[in-house]
């Protein structure tokens, strides 16, 4: 199963991988709630739910690497469980139930740095700013890349 993990900067450089949380996947809630979309539409908008869910990890980070981070991992489905009635505020949203390993890894979508300002913006509420990174495009990034992207978030 293909899940898009919102993360931050920092979390590539670890070693370990990512930690359980709260991820998005195309879910039978997604495709109800977007019944005109096919496969490639569904996954892409679990990613940009993702990339949403990621500023709430920005916060508390340097400017420099307040940029948002979706990771896309295959996992087996049996690591994924649905959430609680009115826990999740998508319908991509689900539980993961243990850590992602690197090798699970197929890519990363991560913001350019252009958008740090847009970032910090609209983490103090600028609503252009949050319109206008609503519009930015994520650029990808291969699993090699990854930890040093993520040492030049630090």
């Amino acid at each position: 199963m293909r899940i898009y993990v919102p993360a931050s900067l920092p979390e590539l450089a670890t070693s370990s991988g990512l930690t359980a949380r709260l991820v998005h996947a195309v879910t039978p809630g997604l495709r109800e709630a977007l019944p005109d979309e096919d496969e490639e539409g569904l996954e892409y908008a679990a990613q940009l739910l993702a990339a949403d869910d990621s500023l709430d990890l920005l916060e508390d980070l340097p400017p420099a690497a307040r940029r948002r981070v979706v990771v896309a991992a295959d996992v087996p489905e049996s690591l994924v469980e649905p959430v609680e009635e009115g826990e999740a505020h998508t319908p991509s949203v689900v539980r993961l139930l243990a850590g992602v390993g690197w090798g699970d890894v197929a890519c990363a979508h991560v913001d350019e740095a252009a958008a740090e300002a847009d970032v910090t913006a609209t983490l103090a509420g600028d609503d252009d700013a949050a319109e206008r990174l609503a519009e930015r495009d994520l650029l990808w990034y291969d699993v090699s890349e990854l930890a040093t992207l993520g040492r030049s978030g630090r």
